[in-house]
């Protein structure tokens, strides 16, 4: 049976779980990493590659746009069978990419000097995480081009792309940090050196793989279509909310870090620990919904509402199941995780305080993931950037009267409970712009 006839839940799963292998195989690098620099005999050293590849994520992750942005609008392209605008997606995705690349390495200093002040890491260690992210920039180019090339081969149905890009940039950084740091006595510096140089691998990798795609596609590349401003319209409309939408989650997290860090480092860490939960469920539940993103923009570029409502039930289902299974576990053996996650008995101790409330986030939080892919597959990505806003304007009020009404040993419940009510506003909102759309749009 093809993939284009076969049913809905195949087709879901078919695309979801290279995501979802794909995603683990992120935080086994950062593990790579700390131990490798973690056995050197200066902690500086480990300090400083936390600071700046903390640093780095943030960056990068504001300018995930370029991938989720391409996937709904090359999906949409796939559903017209217009392999011309498929072409030149690509060609204006990877311009941009550029273009945003140069200009990262050209603003390095002020950027880098921002971003560790923000930071505030110790002074032994901020003076090397400043060597670390004026080496590790000149990787911008290509981190942003594999983003743009990720995003189109989803775009294309084609996840296995994303597995194997992924998995050959971890695996070079990982050989590279053994060599560098303990083969060639490197510190901070050979970390920044490995990951340049695998993001750059992925990228004539990822290169190869396109040209060979190319092969495949009728049309051609228009030069109108890669020189003139007015050709971007659409992605500079798609990619410019999606962007505002990741600074209002970037400024969430950062404030509730925060918010935890000023009650006190146990508090702090055991925030930390919790928050691991969460990205456990999102590698599963990011993988439903960018299988939902490929294969609803299709289904809304051809405009089929048979196949775009069979796709939306069919990621429920697996969404649902995934997150009624994190929820059962966390709450038969959160303790247990939590004791993974830290030996340390006062960090396990708070922890288990606040474990109920790991209980409840995924229940709520499935919601904004599963329709987020709705949203990107439809280029429907103000929606998105109204819900964030929307959630904030709970999230922080209810900050305010916790700290205001409970005593401060409860503050930290507040500031989950504040967390937790942005996830459900934020749910509530895309869910109705979805019912709404269903009846008007989307039919």
């Amino acid at each position: 049976m093809s993939s284009a006839t076969s049913p809905p839940r195949q087709r879901i799963w078919a695309l979801a779980w290279p995501i979802i292998l794909s995603n683990i195989t992120v935080p086994l690098l950062g593990l790579v990493d700390t131990a490798v620099v973690g056995h050197l005999p200066d902690s500086r050293y480990l300090a400083s590659v936390t600071l700046g590849a903390t640093l780095f994520s943030f960056l990068y992750w504001g300018f995930g746009f370029l991938r989720m942005g391409t996937t709904g609008l090359t999906a949409q392209a796939v559903g017209r069978e217009s392999d011309t605008e498929v072409r030149n997606l690509l060609g204006q995705a990877l311009i941009m990419a550029a273009v945003i690349g140069v200009l990262l390495i050209v603003f390095a200093s002020p950027l880098i000097s921002l971003g560790l002040w923000l930071l505030d890491g110790s002074e032994t260690a901020t003076p090397l995480a400043r060597e670390y992210a004026e080496i590790r920039i000149l990787s911008a180019p290509a981190v942003l081009a594999n983003y743009a090339i990720l995003g189109w081969f989803l775009g294309q149905q084609n996840s296995r792309v994303t597995l194997m890009i992924l998995v050959l940039t971890n695996s070079v950084n990982i050989v590279l940090d053994l060599w560098f740091v303990v083969g060639l006595k490197m510190t901070s510096d050979g970390v920044a050196w490995a990951s340049i140089l695998a993001d750059y691998a992925a990228l004539v990798f990822g290169a190869t793989l396109v040209l060979r795609q190319l092969g495949y596609l009728e049309g051609r590349f228009l030069r109108q279509e890669l020189t003139s401003l007015g050709a971007y319209r659409a992605l500079f409309h798609v990619n410019a909310n999606l962007f505002v939408r990741t600074l209002g989650l970037l400024f969430v997290m950062a404030f509730f870090t925060a918010q935890g860090a000023g009650q006190g480092d146990t508090i702090l860490a055991a925030n930390a620990v919790l928050l691991q939960f969460i990205m456990l469920v999102s590698y599963a539940l990011d993988g439903f919904a960018h299988a939902a993103e490929s294969l609803i923009g299709r289904a809304f570029g051809r405009r089929d509402w048979q196949a775009f409502a069979a796709t939306v039930k069919a990621a429920a289902r697996f969404s649902l199941w995934t997150t009624l299974a994190a929820s059962l576990a966390f709450a038969l053996g959160g303790n247990a995780l939590i004791a993974l996650l830290t030996g340390l008995p006062e960090v396990r101790a708070t922890a288990a305080v606040y474990l109920p409330w790991m209980v409840a986030m995924p229940l709520l939080a499935v919601w904004s993931y599963l329709l987020d892919g709705v949203f990107i597959g439809t280029t429907s990505v103000r929606e998105m950037r109204n819900s964030i806003f929307i959630g904030l304007s709970a999230y922080l009020p209810a900050w305010w009267l916790a700290t205001e009404m409970l005593s401060h040993e409860y503050h930290n419940h507040g500031l989950w409970f504040a967390f937790t009510l942005f996830t459900l506003v934020r749910s509530g909102v895309l869910i109705a712009y979805y019912r709404r759309y269903r009846l008007t749009r989307w039919r």
